[in-house]
């Protein structure tokens, strides 16, 4: 079967489509869930990492600031310094990083629930665009690329069936990551760390509000999906 033209692709970006049944949703987030809990994390994480710091530099952005670096590093880190943030916007930037991967993840489920399912594929590619332009390292700027290559093949390509499939994949990984990375980096998180020192707030207390977050964006995305 030839593949769509491009007129055909970009109509597709504004035109509503149908959501999958809430059987074959559930599957595809088993399956995505066994990829997060299995030794695959180490693969899969890289994407939860570039949604982490996207959200540092997208709220550090929001507050005023410069975005100086975002760097990924091939061990699943990362960092983002942001310049000309104090008070309120720095402690917001800081603390959005471990809410990035759920907060994506529920805007692409509500988006999912309005029938708009193929621009968040579109958008995906959008933001890694964007995040591309910050990365200041080699390994990271190769997994932006190579991620955002894979996103516009399908999206261009591919079958409305297949980009479907594609979307509710991409949007459960966001929702069961969250909790998954922090679970994994708990109260140790240098976020935590740092985020406890400028508030007088104990880690502990920032990772507990991290859990909560990501847990109801799960649940509530969740359940936009199925």
């Amino acid at each position: 079967m030839p593949s769509p033209s491009l007129s055909t692709v970009l109509d597709r970006i504004g035109q509503t489509q149908a959501p999958l049944p809430a059987s074959a949703a559930e599957f595809i987030g088993v399956i995505v869930l066994v990829l997060v809990i299995l030794p695959t994390w180490l693969v899969v994480r890289h994407i939860n990492t570039m949604a982490h710091e996207g959200a540092h530099a997208l709220v550090g952005s929001g507050m005023g600031g410069k975005i100086v670096a975002v760097r990924l590093q091939a061990d699943g880190t990362g960092g983002t310094v942001v310049s000309s943030v104090a008070g309120a916007g720095n402690v917001m930037t800081g603390a959005a990083g471990y809410l990035g991967s759920s907060g994506f993840g529920l805007g692409a489920a509500k988006l999912i629930s309005v029938g708009h399912v193929v621009a968040v594929l579109w958008l995906s590619v959008l933001l890694l665009a964007l995040l591309l332009t910050t990365v200041r390292n080699f390994f990271g700027a190769f997994a932006v690329v190579a991620t955002g290559i894979v996103i516009y093949l399908v999206a261009r390509y591919a079958a409305i069936a297949t980009e479907t499939v594609a979307v509710y994949a991409i949007t459960w990984f966001l929702l069961l990551s969250g909790p998954r990375m922090v679970l994994e980096h708990g109260p140790r998180a240098v976020d935590a760390v740092n985020l406890a020192a400028a508030t007088h707030v104990p880690r502990v207390l920032w990772s507990g509000l991290w859990l909560a977050g990501t847990a109801a964006a799960l649940a509530f995305g969740g359940s936009l999906l199925v």
